[in-house]
């Protein structure tokens, strides 16, 4: 019989998180922290296991690590709800910068091309990069200076909000620039979203409904259907 690896069970990389609670604390002795908080010093497991059931609550092991295991005594069903509750405000106030295409076309005319820098804004205001996108097809490619005739409009119409991040430059068949919002606007975004938290919890205090967030808006995509590569640009 040939000995190799141990067969991998992905249940392993799970159980090492999981957090051992009751009868699933197998050490002989460990560290009891009381409900209150106050220290009870090391006993036997099963010793504080009674001390937690007579209280009607559950022995939870919070430092596996230390030696011998820190447990408190505490409601497990409240423990959980708090650490989950706890999760969802840190996510809630965290700022993630997504990075927003604003696509373009050479012949892309004025009226669109103001539509899509309104768009560019709200992005920028809403705490996102802007990737702006100049797709060349056909003979197109042999006039690139219409191209940088756009995002040279686009980029001075949003200066007062954003940083230039990459300059203009060829990517295959397009021509692109990042911008980024400006830091007086990522600190009105995070205010933003401290004020919106704390409107959210008001509303949940008293009962109403959630208050929702402005929408960002949507473009439609650029026509993607293939052109005749023989047509001449103007």
């Amino acid at each position: 019989m040939t000995l190799g690896r141990p067969r991998f069970d992905p249940r392993q990389n799970q159980r090492q998180f999981q957090i051992r609670v009751n009868h699933r604390i197998r050490v002989p002795e460990v560290r009891v922290i009381a409900a209150d908080g106050s220290m009870l010093g090391v006993l036997g497991t099963q010793e504080a296991m009674r001390l937690a059931q007579e209280q009607g609550l559950d022995l939870v092991e919070v430092n596996p690590k230390a030696d011998p295991p820190v447990c408190k005594i505490l409601d497990f069903g409240k423990y959980k709800y708090e650490e989950k509750k706890k999760a969802g405000e840190a996510k809630r106030k965290q700022t993630v910068v997504e990075i927003k295409e604003i696509k373009l076309r050479p012949k892309t005319d004025e009226h669109d091309l103001a539509f899509k820098v309104k768009a560019a804004r709200r992005f920028l205001e809403a705490g996102h990069k802007v990737k702006f996108t100049v797709r060349f097809r056909g003979r197109e490619i042999t006039h690139p200076e219409k191209a940088h005739e756009q995002l040279d409009f686009v980029l001075h119409e949003t200066e007062d909000l954003a940083n230039l991040e990459a300059r203009a430059a060829m990517e295959a068949r397009t021509m692109t620039a990042l911008v980024a919002p400006k830091p007086t606007i990522m600190q009105k975004v995070a205010q933003a979203k401290v004020a919106a938290e704390k409107a959210r919890q008001q509303a949940e205090r008293e009962g109403k409904p959630i208050p929702l967030s402005a929408s960002l808006p949507e473009l439609p995509d650029e026509d993607d259907e293939d052109e005749d590569d023989n047509d001449e640009s103007d």
